[in-house]
């Protein structure tokens, strides 16, 4: 039988209305992954009758099991309260807001049809690929600041801006829901705690406390960053070059009345305050899990293992524990209120859903604009910029260097990461856009070699049949100083040969039509710029140069390309060897997700640590996400499968149709490449994420002793084993039900492409 659960009224310290709490008999509980989530919501009231009333209505759909069913919500609806019904039902049903398509609704971006070219931006963290946006608005970086830069991580949410000829300066902007905003939130106490566990200091707990490990969100933007004493560099990296100015010109930019709507006092008290708190939970947690193992002083170490595993489920029992998220949930939801200009809509529990302004004042725009996207230290505190997952925007910008802006609309996406080793993939999100766009803009660090995530993002682009939109663009040229390299020719061959490596590893890797493609475009579409990070007609020789650069590529992304001529000729494939690029492929995703989960060793996929997989089953077992950080099976499926049929199509038996010339045989082959990949998405999604949900929520499941290896086993053959299977020559509904599907695929997709498939 299902427990019974009981809701309770709440009121946060300095809040007037009343919030109900409850455990939800049907949502899964994060911490355990079975029903029993902990829901806190608003009443829409601060009469204590009549929240009383409420929280009585809602304790009596909780007692009828009957009306668990999301189908029932009509139904209750006739029954209870509007608000009680919708605190209830709200998310029961596991759907994904599509937050671009709320975007659209609100400001609709203009297609090649309006004469438009979209342009996706991508880049190593770091490379510069948000300072090249900046000079393509012309935007000024000491008093206009947008978009915010850094030489960290600097770009969280899809920003995309439309390069207007004319007309006001419009925005329209979405935030991540409440849930995805609490998880994380839950997830950095639980980090905070275990640091304190660990031994740590309350300085490094309390910066766990405001920022996410991998740093997308970073509350501290929102709430502040107190200062430890003694603590010279408690800013990021990031925020270095950001704070050369007074501080007091953050009152000019934000306002002084900011400060009549939130405390910053209060809430560095309330952060300072929180890591005792957790202290104590902590001491308590493992004292009882100590007594419950009866451990001796022999048993010391593999105790510490085991409490460690389970802190993060025995402190989210804990209603104290949960006490400080509201607190800190509490503290976000008042930045809101800072919003007097534009037109906030929210949700109708009343979360912040998106945001739209549209005015001719270009300086109030970009101001207002700030809230959501700056990195600016001394406005730690009063930001928004975590909590945004995409920014619209669009205006007559127009770069100095420029008599008008061409018409462009730029997607700059979060930065690939610094990786050392080998990376297999890029994001589904990111792998969508690449097809959905007109041109790509790779942007690299001239002074660097290239490395392994935008080398991963490339292959990507090549695989994809998408190497005919790419475009280089490498930056930093003024960074390479050096007595062999005198003149401007002498540093672009330098940097050419260094890139010759990749596309010798892609040819070795993708075979030639891969190679040939992304170097017949680096050839065609390669541009170099240095002193990108101030004005460009300030810059003397290096800078006019630069502008002219800058020109170039501008007028290269708007031009109009013929597509290419696929010619009278097909080719026609074996279909045993499809059979083999699918094993192949199958083969290498078990080795490399093998080495990942610890049950082999690979040095190119070394072993993750627990935290890590557990965070990703997570994901993929409560449905809202598909990759924790640069975990990413779906992906990295995709991508292997993407791999092989692209060298399959490079191997066709005989080609019908009279022989192809090298031009009309690469565009064939990407043709084709371009179909599979669009149908790909679906399949690997639905094998690797919805077909085996469940069993992602049983290896989050695990816990205690020898728990992280239980996950990797359940994952390795639970998930990996049933979603894609190595096929095998013995007959097999269950391990060759993956080998059909990637081939009914292709068949479908030879048949819209009229070639053949033996």
């Amino acid at each position: 039988m299902s427990p019974q659960y009981t809701a309770q009224k709440s009121r946060n310290q300095g809040r007037e209305g009343w919030s109900v709490i409850f455990r939800h008999p049907v949502r899964l509980d994060p911490s355990t992954g079975r029903p029993g989530r902990r829901v806190r919501r608003g009443l829409g009231t601060s009469v204590d009758t009549e929240a009383d009333a409420l929280v009585d209505q809602l304790n009596e759909i909780l007692r009828t099991q009957s009306l668990w069913d999301p189908h029932c919500r009509q139904q209750a609806a006739g029954l209870f309260d509007s608000r009680v019904v919708e605190v209830f039902y709200e998310d029961l049903e596991t759907t994904r807001t599509d937050f671009r398509k709320i975007r659209d609704d609100l400001l609709a971006l203009p297609t090649t049809s309006d004469g438009y070219k979209h342009v996706l931006l991508v880049g190593t963290t770091g490379a510069g690929k948000t300072t090249v946006v900046r000079q393509l608005l012309g935007t000024d970086p000491e008093t206009e600041r947008f978009p915010s830069t850094s030489t960290a991580k600097t770009t969280v949410a899809d920003t995309e801006i439309v390069l207007t000829e004319a007309g006001p300066y419009r925005a329209a902007i979405t935030f991540a829901g409440r849930d995805e905003v609490i998880d994380h939130l839950t997830e950095n106490v639980s980090a905070a705690a275990l640091a304190l566990f660990q031994g740590k200091s309350e300085e490094d707990a309390l910066r766990r406390l405001v920022d996410h490990v991998n740093q997308r969100f970073r509350f501290s933007y929102v709430l502040g960053r107190p200062e430890v004493p003694g603590d010279d560099d408690h800013l990021d990296d990031d925020d270095e070059d950001e704070i050369d100015d007074e501080e007091g010109e953050a009152e000019d930019v934000l306002g002084l009345a900011d400060l009549e709507v939130i405390d910053p006092a209060a809430t560095v008290a309330l952060l300072v305050q929180t890591v005792p708190r957790l202290r104590s939970m902590v001491e308590k947690c493992a004292a009882n899990a100590h007594e419950e193992l009866r451990a001796t002083d022999e048993d010391a170490r593999v105790v510490e293992e085991i409490v460690e595993e389970t802190l993060d489920t025995d402190l989210r029992a804990l209603e104290e524990f949960h006490a400080v998220v509201d607190g800190l949930l509490h503290e976000i939801e008042l930045r809101f209120s800072l919003l007097t200009e534009g037109e906030l809509r929210r949700t109708r529990q009343g979360w912040p859903l998106s945001w739209t302004l549209e005015t001719d004042d270009r300086a109030a725009f970009l101001k207002t604009v700030m809230r959501f996207s700056s990195n600016y230290a001394p406005l730690f505190g009063r930001l928004l910029t975590p909590l945004v997952n995409g920014i619209r925007v669009a205006g007559p910008f127009v770069p100095t260097w420029a008599e008008a802006s061409d018409r462009l609309v730029l997607i700059d996406v979060e930065g690939l990461g610094h990786t050392p080793k080998s990376a297999a993939s890029v994001s589904t999100d990111l792998a969508k856009r690449i097809d959905e766009v007109d041109a790509i803009l790779v942007v690299d660090n001239a002074a660097a070699p290239m490395q392994a995530a935008p080398v991963a993002a490339l292959k990507a682009v090549a695989v994809s049949g998408n190497s005919g939109k790419l475009h280089f663009l490498f930056t930093h040229f003024d960074h390479m100083r050096a007595d062999n390299l005198p003149r401007f020719a002498d540093r672009k061959r330098h940097v050419l040969a260094s890139v010759e490596n990749v596309l010798n590893a892609m040819g070795k890797e993708l075979g030639p039509v891969g190679e040939r493609a992304v170097r017949t475009q680096l050839e065609r579409h390669c541009y170099f710029v240095g002193g990108m990070h101030r004005p460009l007609d300030s810059g003397g020789k290096e800078g006019k140069r630069t502008a002219g650069q800058m020109r170039s590529l501008s007028a290269d992304l708007s031009a109009d390309e013929a597509a290419p001529d696929t010619g009278p000729a097909r080719p026609a494939f074996d279909r045993m060897n499809l059979s083999i690029a699918v094993s192949e492929a199958s083969r290498n995703f078990h080795t490399r997700w093998r080495g990942l989960l610890g049950l082999t060793h690979n040095p190119d996929a070394p072993k993750q640590h627990w935290t890590r997989v557990k965070a990703l089953s997570r994901r993929l077992g409560e449905g809202w996400g598909d990759e924790y950080d640069s975990l990413r099976p779906v992906a990295d499926l995709r991508t292997e499968l993407q791999v092989q049929i692209f060298l399959l199509l490079q191997r066709p038996a005989r080609w019908e149709g009279g022989e192809p010339t090298e031009q009309e045989r690469e565009a064939v082959i990407n043709e084709i490449s371009s179909a599979v990949t669009g149908k790909l998405y679906a399949l690997t999604e639905q094998r690797l994420k919805a077909d085996v949900q469940n069993a992602w929520l049983e290896a989050y499941r695990q816990h205690g002793a020898r728990s992280t290896f239980a996950r990797a086993r359940i994952i390795d053959a639970d998930v990996f084993g049933r979603g894609a299977p190595i096929p095998t020559a013995a007959a097999s509904p269950d391990r060759n039900g993956f080998l059909k599907a990637v081939a009914d695929i292709v068949t479908e997709v030879a048949d819209e492409n009229k070639f053949v498939l033996d």
